[in-house]
């Protein structure tokens, strides 16, 4: 059995990113543009892209939008040429929290994710102090009421490395990162979309808080999300309702 708050934070996360669906446009056409300068701008051959480019339809981004960010990465047209750089570090009570930036500024970037760690209690350390209480991989969640038993022959069936029912009835599903398009494509033929899934740095153990530590925590989290250069934020913490 997995966490039992896992449907209530994965629900949460969701609501949050639709209250700023503007920035996620934003995150997303940087995301379309690296991909396609890294490996080209055909989605067919190029997974990253493919799981950005579905990000961005999952979410309503306009085709426009999607098909000038990989031009800007192919060199069609004219763009910004973002670095990747990731920060660690440590929120409340401990709970580990990783940055995942896309930038054109570095000097900046750093300077403005100090900030928000140190503003609101944190504390930002160095390279790969908390790495390794997450682990890469693909991540797909099922909403309470699947058939697991039918589920669960289908992901052994297409693949999957994990699955793992919640307290709650959620069932969640691990992948290997390189599997992870292949594994959600059989599952839906399957007859079993998932109502979350993408390739993500997931805690290996979880840290609870409630009352005035959530609060606190969440803060922190809100000030690094709210950073033009963030792109994804990990993190240990399982704040209660």
């Amino acid at each position: 059995m997995a966490g039992h708050s896992k449907w209530a934070n994965i629900q949460h996360r969701k609501g949050r990113q639709d209250e700023i669906r503007g920035r996620i446009f934003s995150r997303l056409a940087k995301e379309i543009t690296v991909a396609a300068r890294m490996g080209g701008g055909d989605a067919s051959f190029n997974p990253r892209l493919r799981m950005a480019v579905d990000k961005g339809k999952a979410v309503n981004m306009p085709a426009d939008n999607i098909d000038r960010a990989i031009k800007k990465g192919t060199g069609e047209l004219e763009g910004v040429e973002y670095i990747e750089v990731r920060y660690e570090g440590y929120g409340i009570n401990g709970a580990a929290v990783m940055v995942d930036c896309l930038t054109d500024n570095k000097t900046r970037t750093v300077a403005e994710v100090r900030h928000a760690f140190a503003k609101h209690g944190g504390n930002m350390g160095t390279d790969g102090c908390v790495a390794f209480q997450f682990k890469h991989c693909g991540q797909m969640l099922f909403a309470p009421g699947t058939d697991e038993a039918a589920l669960m022959d289908a992901a052994i069936e297409a693949g999957a490395e994990d699955v793992a029912s919640n307290d709650d009835g959620s069932i969640e599903i691990l992948t290997p990162p390189n599997d992870f398009i292949q594994v959600k494509e059989a599952l839906e033929k399957a007859g079993f979309k998932p109502e979350f899934g993408e390739v993500t740095m997931k805690p290996e153990n979880e840290t609870e808080l409630s009352g005035e530590e959530a609060i606190k925590m969440q803060k922190l989290l809100d000030a690094l999300e709210n950073l033009d250069d963030v792109q994804e934020i990990y993190t240990t913490a399982i704040m209660e309702e």
